[in-house]
């Protein structure tokens, strides 16, 4: 990704100036050097702390906070010896940071402000502002209550309409806050090939954001880039499957139920190059409206089992079975009926704007196809859609219609990611 680990002037710019504020916020485009900018201030912060309360970092969850945060404090090429002095054991909620407790706090929902009541605190580390709720970023400025007290807050813009937006960055002298904005041009140390992959991997209101840098409202159809020219395959057509990855499952029981199966395959050009693409080969629904039945999890296991131990891949092709089983992680009771029937599964990872980002990058990239037999998942792809009000409330929300076949594909697509990415390369 790095030609060299460098800091820019930019970069040292920020750093230096985000003592200004009591609040300094680094956002901008992905690899722009926001981060490692704001860790280091973060550093610097640790270092010079009084004493006087708390020092914290706050992300979504423990596991994006390790990954975000302490990961790349630890690496050598980046912080030299300063790596040495960043001590966490893996889940743990606490770290020790140049020789300092430091508290690691998720806050993925309004009731997550309950963990840094009362307490009194000197250093805050927000990874991601956006993602916070607004209770737990209001409830943790009263909790910087000592003169030494800083916040420093990385985030990739969100929408137009977003609290942090409107109410802090556009207020910003009020609020006693510094903002340093980056772009991927503020990285010289970026390869082309990582801006490349970078480019591939987003496209709308994604690509405002996460690219250029800018504030953007997510509106209209969520998989705009969508071209049945362009992203579907005959059935037959199928080049041979390297593997099935996984069958992804909405549950439901007035709703559809509907299961969408993935697929890799590995083809080599003539220069003896690799190029991978995902499928989602099959599909089976069961709407209960349309069939006049509600099924049990009995019978509803015993006809999505049925569909299993068919073929699902052309005849010319060893019948592979899939990976994985990944079902809706509110199907509690489906769970317990699939397992006394025999078959295990895997609880799906349900973060909604990650997965509709994911199934984007590889639907923009080219590198997701869709068969014929995926009939209930080509009908709502052109009618899935942002929610307009939510938009104006500053939230990323799809409608909650048309979209059962798309829950499915998100979750066996979002929750194998780290066993395709591998593989399946996004660059144009």
């Amino acid at each position: 990704m790095l030609s060299s680990p460098s800091l820019s002037r930019k970069q040292i710019s920020s750093i230096v100036r985000s003592k200004l504020r009591k609040i300094a916020l680094w956002v901008g485009a992905v690899s722009g050097g926001k981060t490692i900018a704001a860790n280091f201030a973060f550093l610097i912060a640790v270092r010079e702390a009084q004493g006087t309360g708390l020092i914290v970092i706050v992300g979504k969850t423990l596991q994006t906070i390790e990954r975000n945060i302490i990961d790349p404090l630890q690496q050598v090429e980046l912080f030299g010896a300063l790596a040495g002095q960043v001590l966490h054991t893996r889940g743990s909620n606490t770290a020790t940071i140049l020789g300092r407790e430091v508290h690691l706090v998720g806050a993925n929902d309004a009731r997550s402000e309950e963990k840094i009541r009362g307490a009194t605190i000197e250093i805050a580390y927000v990874d991601e502002a956006t993602l916070l709720p607004v209770g737990f970023w209001e409830m943790l400025l009263t909790r910087l209550r000592v003169p030494t007290a800083r916040l420093l807050a990385t985030t990739n813009p969100g929408s137009f309409n977003h609290w942090l937006r409107q109410q802090y960055m556009l207020n910003a002298d009020a609020k006693n806050m510094i903002v340093f904005e980056f772009v991927m041009d503020d990285n010289p140390s970026l390869t082309a090939q990582y801006v490349a992959d970078m480019k591939a991997s987003f496209t709308g209101a994604f690509y405002d954001r996460f690219i250029l840098g800018k504030w953007s409202n997510a509106e209209g159809a969520i998989f705009d880039m969508w071209d049945p020219a362009k992203h579907t395959i005959p059935w037959a057509d199928l080049p041979p499957m390297r593997k099935l990855i996984a069958v992804g499952i909405d549950y439901g029981t007035t709703n559809p139920t509907a299961a969408l199966m993935l697929g890799m395959a590995t083809q080599t050009d003539l220069y003896g190059k690799e190029h991978s693409k995902l499928y989602l080969v099959d599909e089976w629904r069961y709407e209960s409206i349309a069939e006049k039945q509600k099924l049990t999890d009995v019978e509803l296991s015993r006809r999505l089992r049925r569909w299993l131990a068919d073929p699902h891949l052309p005849a010319n092709q060893m019948q592979l079975t899939p990976d994985y089983i990944v079902l809706d992680p509110s199907a509690a009771s489906f769970r317990v009926q699939l397992q006394q029937d025999g078959l295990l599964s895997t609880q799906a990872d349900n973060d909604v704007l990650n997965g509709i980002r994911t199934v984007a990058s590889v639907l923009s990239a080219g590198k997701l196809l869709v068969t014929e037999r995926c009939p209930g998942w080509q009908k709502e792809v052109t009618e899935y859609v942002w929610d307009a009000k939510s938009s104006e409330k500053g939230e990323d929300k799809p409608v909650k219609a048309n979209d059962h076949s798309q829950d499915a594909a998100r979750y066996a697509l979002q929750t194998t990611e780290s066993i395709w990415r591998q593989h399946v390369k996004l660059a144009a």
